[in-house]
């Protein structure tokens, strides 16, 4: 007989017995009986159909499946316990509680079914019992770290802190050196007060990494936080003399002496911390930053601040970030070149920061920056073309060029760019091409910009201002100016430029006496930096009253500050007021 005519008898055979189970089968069901064999096998198609269910994304089938493995093999646990899983994740914490109760019934020592059920437990906010269940997992399990976290986190939310720090000890047998651990023991002592445990615990650290600084400052802080003072002085003593050049001495130092109002020691040690060379860039100035914020506008602070990024911009020659940020102090600081050079600098080592990129444009918006303004805002156009800010600042540079055309397209191209959405932005570009449109006396459409941008935000202080002074300049809608002025000053109450356009706009009405009372007050606020505007307007409001001296006296003082009107010898001269 050959080897084929066997495999094909042995086919046949196999179709034939086949057969014959099928229809045996089909008599079973028939009879409404089937074998325990023929459930179970069943029940395995279902689970592997389950599965399937489950790689799908199709809960609902997955479920469904399950319930069918049940039902035929009611002794499969792993049914149960991906039953478990899914009611759990459906946040059906009841449900998924009674599945997985039954899943460990069935294998009381799985621990993925205990685990699950702890974390049912935690779920239905069952802490204390979840714990506990963490608590038992960890002693039966060899690698049982994460049991142990679990158990302690628990433990310590509902405020059972003996059995949160028996469970972190355990921890601490199995690696004694974990600093995440010993950190979190402290933590919880603290929170017992117990004070003399965390004290325990740092000598022990002390006692293994003898050379490491942070230990002893930590330890001093302990002393010190819970008046212990003359343990915390010997302490601080210590590292002061040990470890001084230990970035976290020297901020627990700084921070001592600031405590106790030793203002030269403060600064020498927060000097030291944030020039630290051990310490990378960001961490300097992750340091500084928050220094300077706090200190506002206190002179001290500031022109520490800035003597501390000068020495980092020392070390750190090649660092974008740190020029960028010696560039904003320096601004801060109201050096303004200086500013603007330390974002060239940064740009030219990285130029793919927009940040900085508009702060070098914002620091040449003065007449005088105009050319350097358009060259630079022209070259971060090109990196950046639909910024639409740096259109508009691109059309202020032509403005104060005087080349309104040029400004005019500028900043309409940057409104059209500019979402709607941004409203502060699209208010600022409405009132700049007002601006130009004033400068080039096309009155209507610079009106018209001011409105559009009072429309925008009414109670724009600046916007109020600036329309109004223009009307008053020309002459016209005087009720209208003196009303969006008097408002402007409600919004920010002795503004000195507001105050002065009030008086000018009182001025043109002829009340002479009030306008010289609200610009008086605007020098006044100014001091010594009070413009030759300011001083010509008020030389204007004593000659109208008469008063020709001492018009004189304003309009030499005007001519001394930098008026920007031509006739200013005239007047002088002539003793004479020549209007517009």
């Amino acid at each position: 007989m050959s080897r084929n005519f066997l495999k094909i008898f042995s086919a046949a055979s196999l179709l034939l017995f086949s057969g014959d189970a099928v229809l045996y089968a089909q008599d079973k069901e028939n009879s409404n009986f089937k074998s325990e064999e023929v459930k179970g096998l069943e029940a395995d198609a279902a689970y592997y159909d389950a599965l399937r269910a489950r790689i799908k994304g199709d809960d609902k089938e997955e479920e469904r499946l399950l319930l069918q493995v049940i039902s035929g093999k009611p002794q499969a646990s792993g049914a149960y316990y991906d039953l478990a899983r899914l009611y759990f994740k459906e946040n059906r914490s009841d449900k998924s509680a009674e599945y997985i109760k039954k899943a460990i019934a069935l294998d009381g020592n799985n621990v993925w079914y205990k685990t699950q059920y702890a974390e049912i437990l935690v779920q239905n906010k069952q802490y204390e019992e979840a714990a506990k269940l963490f608590d038992e997992i960890a002693k039966t399990e060899k690698y049982n770290d994460d049991y142990l976290l679990k158990a302690f986190n628990l433990y310590q939310h509902v405020g059972k802190y003996d059995q949160a720090l028996a469970t972190i000890n355990k921890y601490l047998e199995k690696d004694p050196d974990n600093e995440e651990a010993i950190d979190m023991k402290k933590k919880l002592l603290l929170k017992r007060n117990d004070v003399d445990g965390v004290v325990k615990v740092l000598e022990g650290q002390i006692a293994r990494n003898p050379q490491e600084g942070k230990y002893y400052a930590e330890l001093a802080e302990v002393y010190d936080n819970n008046k212990l003072t003359g343990k915390a002085a010997e302490m601080y003593r210590k590292i002061e003399e040990q470890f001084s050049d230990d970035p976290t001495v020297q901020l627990t130092l700084s921070e001592h002496y600031k405590k106790n109002n030793n203002k030269q020691k403060y600064e020498e040690y927060v000097k030291k911390l944030v020039t630290n060379k051990s310490l990378d860039a960001d961490v300097q100035l992750s340091i500084l930053g928050p220094m300077i914020i706090e200190g506002g506008n206190d002179s001290t602070m500031r022109r520490q601040g800035l003597e501390i990024i000068t020495i980092l911009a020392e070390q750190h020659p090649e660092n974008s970030k740190v020029a960028a940020f010696y560039g904003d102090v320096l601004a801060f600081n109201n050096k303004i070149d200086n500013a603007a050079e330390a974002y060239k600098k940064s740009i030219s080592i990285d130029p793919s920061s927009y940040k900085v990129w508009e702060s070098l444009l914002f620091a040449y918006t003065d007449k005088a920056g105009a050319d350097s303004l358009i060259k630079y805002s022209e070259r971060a156009l090109k990196l950046f073309p639909n910024q639409a800010m740096f259109h508009y600042l691109n059309g202020v540079g032509y403005m104060n060029k005087k080349d309104y055309a040029k400004s005019i397209k500028a900043i309409t191209r940057a409104i059209d760019m500019q979402p709607e959405d941004n409203k502060p932005q699209l208010v600022q570009m409405y009132t700049g091409l007002g601006d130009v449109y004033n400068l080039e006396k096309r009155y209507a459409a610079s009106d018209s910009s001011y409105d559009y941008a009072l429309k925008l935000d009414p109670m724009n202080a600046t916007v109020l201002n600036n329309y109004a002074y223009y009307l008053s300049v020309r002459g016209v809608r005087l009720e209208d100016a003196e009303r969006m002025s008097k408002k402007s000053l409600e919004v920010r109450k002795d503004e000195p430029t507001f105050m002065d356009t009030y008086g000018w706009i009182l001025y043109k009405q002829g009340k002479y006496k009030d306008a010289q009372e609200y610009i008086q007050k605007a020098i006044d606020a100014n001091g010594e930096n009070a413009d030759g505007t300011l001083w010509e307007h008020l030389g204007d409001v004593f000659y109208k009253q008469g008063n020709i001296d001492k018009a004189v006296e304003c309009w030499t003082k005007a001519k001394e500050k930098g008026t920007e009107n031509a006739d200013i010898d005239k007047k002088i001269k002539d003793r004479k007021l020549y209007e517009i």
